[in-house]
């Protein structure tokens, strides 16, 4: 498809991935209009647009978990430091991205107040409140809130000193219903990362070295982004009775003895807003999968000023709606070849073109996202062309991420392959490791970054000797860098 001039100059304002992705990304963030930079240092604006993308994520995700049972929510905003202080490996593990209030109004706190990174010590404190007898268990609960964590070097949507995220967080009898908890969890990001997300992810679970501060066992959804760069997707947390007795959190079990009951959390953030653009975005901008797209089709009227063009395209607008669709229609007095660039831009899925000859023909033309190509469609089965086209765009974008994942996933068996992999190739490395966390931390030296990303679910015998230090191998691990 030609580009006429307006959309030349629209797409030139982007800079192309080849040459710079990181400037590539922060291009797309702020000509889709999906955040800014706000008078807050490390913090962003989250434009109307990008937030309704985020709002869908949150109604999809939402609906899940409470089909799972789980209930919202909300716990307060700051945690006493003493609170805090309660699980140790916790609190070493946020201290140095804590912010800290010591003033409240005019005076000096008696105690500082430390605004939530996370929010595990606030829940247990309550759950010893409302948590004496297994009839008690299990409590599901999930809150959807703005957390702070005060980042060195910040990135819109992928690291930002405050975010947005949800976080749930679980009690139950036994440590086989935690641990089972735990992987659901997982399972049910890993679902919505393909399905609503378009976006396939190795799951698995991270190192010794790499888990949550706190956690007896961290549970990691990795996607990979265009550039072969690792975005921790998610995370699932089993922290067994830890901070149960930490917090002297007990029950009476059926067998009438006291007991401590076993933990998870899960949560999610908008950096998946990050995950979209890196993983499906091109030089035009960005691509949205349809399931979160705030607009799944925009309509176009072309020649707008001859007669009853812009009726008939607002009928249209009303039956795609009707159907269930999230339609807009673009009546405004720019081009048409100014609209075609600027909802290119935005990510729109599917746009729908519709002008007097098209009318005359009981027709309009449909334009995928994706592939940019036209098709010529009757008006009398536009519902079902739509939705075969949003289908195709959705599936397109899955494949597309598959088979960069693929391309960009090599094999290292000896200690110089890996280092000449990670010198060369973006992308994953799989490799064998012994299980010693010198041994990552050897690695990520040598390679100026290149850390484990989890010891997948499915592993393959790739060596019997560990890449780094050449003892036996315990697992296979996922290698890569990461924002």
């Amino acid at each position: 498809m030609a580009k006429n001039k307006s959309q030349q100059e629209f797409v030139k304002e982007i800079t192309p991935r080849s040459v710079d992705f990181a400037q590539w990304y922060t291009d797309v963030v702020k000509k889709a209009e999906l955040a800014d930079y706000s008078g807050v240092k490390g913090c962003m604006v989250i434009r109307p647009y990008g937030y309704a993308i985020w709002e869908n994520i949150q109604r999809d995700l939402d609906a899940r978990f409470k089909a799972l049972g789980h209930e919202n929510v909300y716990m307060p905003m700051f945690i006493p430091e003493s609170l805090l202080q309660k699980e140790k490996d916790h609190v070493e593990g946020f201290a140095p991205e804590c912010a800290w209030v010591t003033v409240g109004g005019q005076n000096q706190l008696s105690e500082r107040l430390c605004v939530r990174p996370t929010s595990e010590t606030l829940f247990c404190q309550h759950f010893k409140d409302i948590i004496h007898s297994y009839r008690d268990l299990p409590k599901l609960y999930n809150q959807w809130v703005n957390v702070v964590r005060w980042e060195k070097t910040t990135r819109p949507f992928l690291r930002t000193s405050e975010f947005l995220w949800q976080e749930g967080h679980t009690m139950h009898a036994t440590e086989e219903e935690a641990k089972k908890e735990t992987l659901q969890m997982l399972k049910v990001y890993k679902d919505f990362y393909l399905e609503s997300l378009a976006i396939p992810a190795i799951t698995g679970q991270k190192t010794e070295k790499e888990k949550f501060a706190g956690a007896m066992e961290t549970y990691t959804i990795e996607p990979m982004m265009h550039n072969g760069v690792a975005l921790q997707g998610g995370t699932s947390h089993y922290f067994g009775d830890g901070f149960a007795k930490a917090f002297d959190i007990t029950f009476t079990d059926k067998d009438n003895q006291i007991k401590y009951p076993h933990q998870t959390s899960w949560g999610v953030s908008t950096r998946m807003i990050g995950a979209i653009i890196m993983t499906h975005g091109d030089n035009n901008g960005l691509i949205l999968p349809p399931a979160i797209a705030p607009i799944q089709i925009v309509v176009i009227p072309v020649q707008q000023h001859k007669e009853g063009v812009l009726e008939k395209a607002a009928s249209v607008t009303e039956a795609l709606k009707k159907a269930g669709l999230r339609v807009y229609m673009d009546q405004s007095d720019n081009s048409p070849g100014w609209k075609y660039s600027q909802y290119e831009m935005k990510g729109v899925p599917v746009r729908l073109e519709l002008g007097p000859r098209d009318i005359e023909n009981n027709s309009c033309v449909l334009v995928s996202r994706v592939t940019r190509e036209k098709k010529f469609v009757s008006l009398d089965n536009l519902e079902e062309e739509v939705q075969a086209m949003l289908k195709f765009v959705h599936d397109e974008l899955v494949e597309r991420a598959l088979k960069n994942r693929k391309e960009k996933t090599h094999d290292a068996h000896t200690h110089e392959e890996f280092l000449e992999i990670a010198a060369n190739r973006p992308g994953f490395i799989r490799a064998m490791w012994c299980g010693d966390s010198a041994c990552e931390d050897q690695l990520k030296d040598e390679t100026g970054g290149v850390k484990s990303r989890c010891i997948p679910f499915t592993e393959e015998h790739l060596s019997d000797t560990c890449v780094c230090c050449g003892k036996k191998a315990k697992h296979m691990v996922v290698w890569g860098r990461q924002y």
